[in-house]
């Protein structure tokens, strides 16, 4: 199945001209950020190449995410700390920043797509569609740039902190995490509220830097 632009041109016919779909990375890892992304294509976008950020190699994620953000008509990144992750909880967390993320985009959209849920209280009307990111072009589109933007930012950590893999698993628990876990207790990048990471030794004492000028603590 691949995003065909249907429902963005279904929403077009119906004066909607500003269709943005939106899209979050890193939900179920235990360190580094929720990314979340959202896009609006223009309506002659070429989607050749354009699915599920998952069902791509990381060579064509990072292709397509240039192409995306060249010919866009807007693109916003959110990203939510793990600090923020612990204090709000992550579904609020992942909410605020669709939201956000929806908010930013400059010009506005007239309507906004979600992956698989619907949000309340969206700056404009939208519309959650089961399994989003292989269906609509727009919300596969973030899927691919946030996906880009976290994996570049794990990387980055993984220097930071080598001991994890980061690299390799993105923050996600996989066996070699969890060993780390064990042995060092967690970094100042993992989420301690997570079940078994804030229990498994105590916090290095170092002070996690912004990744960037656009990293965004919720408030």
């Amino acid at each position: 199945m691949r995003p065909d632009g249907y429902i963005e041109h279904t929403l077009r016919e119906q004066g909607f001209s500003l269709v943005a779909g939106t899209d979050e990375v890193g939900r179920g890892a235990l360190a580094g950020p929720l990314v979340v992304a959202a896009v609006i294509l223009p309506a002659d976008f070429d989607l050749t190449g354009v699915r599920d950020s998952k069902l791509l190699t990381p060579t064509q994620r990072e292709r397509m995410a240039v192409k995306i953000r060249e010919h866009a008509l807007a693109v916003s990144l959110v990203r939510v700390t793990p600090q923020v992750i612990d204090k709000r909880g992550l579904h609020k967390s992942n909410l605020r920043a669709l939201r956000a993320a929806i908010a930013r985009l400059v010009p506005r959209p007239d309507y906004a797509l979600t992956d698989g849920f619907p949000v309340k209280r969206m700056p404009c009307p939208s519309l959650g569609i089961k399994k989003g990111d292989r269906v609509s072009a727009s919300v596969a589109a973030a899927s691919i740039v946030a996906k880009v933007v976290r994996d570049r930012g794990m990387r980055r950590l993984h220097r930071a902190y080598p001991a994890f893999g980061f690299a390799r698993n993105k923050g996600y628990g996989t066996a070699e995490h969890w060993r780390a876990l064990r042995d060092v207790g967690p970094s100042p990048v993992h989420r301690l509220s997570f079940k078994g990471v804030g229990a498994e030794g105590t916090l290095i004492a170092e002070t996690l830097e912004d990744w960037d000028e656009e990293v965004i603590a919720a408030q």
